[in-house]
């Protein structure tokens, strides 16, 4: 018996795996700093917990609709509109169980076998393989340093063919922590205005957001609206990353139907209290999520300030998220590591800071560091990696 060609190439996650490794190796008793995790490290405010504890009391365990409940979908909307001035209704949302599958729905609504998918690099480690899975074609268009890693027109422009089908964009972005401005969008957008490409824009962490307001593509110009599609979640914002609830939201009410009938093909519904919980995220009082974007700011500026004083590492400064992007290739050749794979294996190995190697992102010379860890554990991982960088000199 053998198993389907799709699986047979498919990669795993690596920043799942890592993170799967680290608590494996912490459980058997090793002292480790792990820079891996792509979730905040805060509690769930206590008053979603308490509405989704509320929703199980009241017997809210059953189906919902394939796309998710009425009341979480019009807030949502809701919220889109306040955000980006739009009039979008319920039926201009789907709920998913996350963001991640939101997008896998998404890829194989849209996708037929050979379209092309453009993609910024580097990337978040899914979208390739989810792409793959719904028979396209990713086309990696590399961004640049100097750029603030962050696509341009020019670079859009050359990277669209015949069969491209869509446009991938993460705002802010994982791994980068990059984020565009509304003038950056705006020139991103001229130059698909009259090409019949959809916008998937990527925006879970659009509250995590540290210099400048968050602005989305569809808020650049009317005809955007009609061709993105927003990707979000409470995932990240409301460090509810266990409870599995996502969204995709589009004017078109067709694309939303398609998900629908999708999901409900496939997890028949998200967790029925788990969209309580969200329920009561979407509505409730920003300040639980202003103070713990307060903390992820004094983070970034702490290991940002820490890592400049390790030499053969350079950072980018993130703008949004809670990522570290980080150029090894100075350590990296003055070690004597090939790629970031085995000098991150050395690194845990050897000085126990789990990191997570720029390969699975499209950039094999670079690694990722999380800042969602405690400011002390931030110093002590950063102490730790400058012995490391420090004493070795040969693999």
């Amino acid at each position: 018996m053998t198993l389907s060609e799709r699986v047979k190439t498919l990669q795993p996650s690596p920043t799942l795996a890592l993170a799967a490794k680290a608590k494996a190796l912490a459980a058997e008793g090793r002292d480790l700093v792990a820079f891996t995790a792509g979730e905040p490290d805060f509690d769930t405010p206590a008053e979603i917990v308490e509405a989704a504890v509320q929703a199980l009391r009241e017997g809210k365990t059953r189906y919902t609709p394939s796309g998710g409940i009425p009341e979480l979908r019009r807030a949502v909307a809701a919220m889109i509109n306040r955000d980006r001035g739009l009039s979008w209704s319920e039926k201009n949302v789907h709920i998913a169980s996350g963001a991640k599958q939101a997008l896998y729905h998404l890829f194989q609504a849209l996708l037929d076998p050979g379209d092309e998918v453009i993609v910024p690099t580097p990337y978040w480690v899914s979208y390739p393989e989810q792409i793959h899975l719904a028979g396209g074609v990713p086309v990696f268009v590399p961004t640049r340093p100097e750029d603030g890693y962050k696509l341009t027109p020019e670079a859009l422009e050359r990277a669209i063919g015949p069969r491209t089908k869509a446009f991938v964009l993460n705002s802010p972005s994982n791994p980068t922590g990059a984020m565009y401005t509304e003038e950056e969008l705006f020139g991103l957008f001229s130059v698909l205005v009259h090409r019949p490409v959809w916008i998937i824009a990527d925006e879970i962490y659009e509250r995590l957001v540290y210099d400048g307001p968050h602005t989305s593509i569809i808020a650049v110009d009317p005809q955007a609206v009609e061709r993105t599609v927003i990707v979000s979640g409470v995932s990240k914002t409301y460090a509810m990353t266990g409870w599995r609830i996502g969204w995709a939201a589009a004017a078109d009410e067709r694309l939303i139907r398609a998900l629908d009938d999708l999901a409900s093909q496939s997890t028949s519904n998200p967790t029925t209290f788990a969209q309580y919980g969200a329920l009561a995220a979407v509505t409730m009082d920003p300040a639980p999520v202003a103070a713990m974007v307060e903390a992820f700011r004094r983070r970034r500026d702490l290991i940002v300030e820490r890592i400049a004083g390790v030499p053969g590492l350079r950072a980018f400064r993130p703008s949004g998220a809670f990522y570290l992007w980080v150029d090894v290739r100075e350590a990296m050749e003055r070690q004597g590591f090939p790629d970031a794979d085995r000098w991150a294996a050395a690194l845990l190995e050897e000085a126990g800071v789990v990191v997570v190697p720029g390969s699975g992102f499209g950039d094999a010379g670079h690694v990722r560091l999380s800042f969602a860890l405690g400011e002390a554990a931030i110093e002590e991982g950063v102490r730790r990696l400058a012995a490391f960088v420090g004493r070795r000199r040969e693999v």
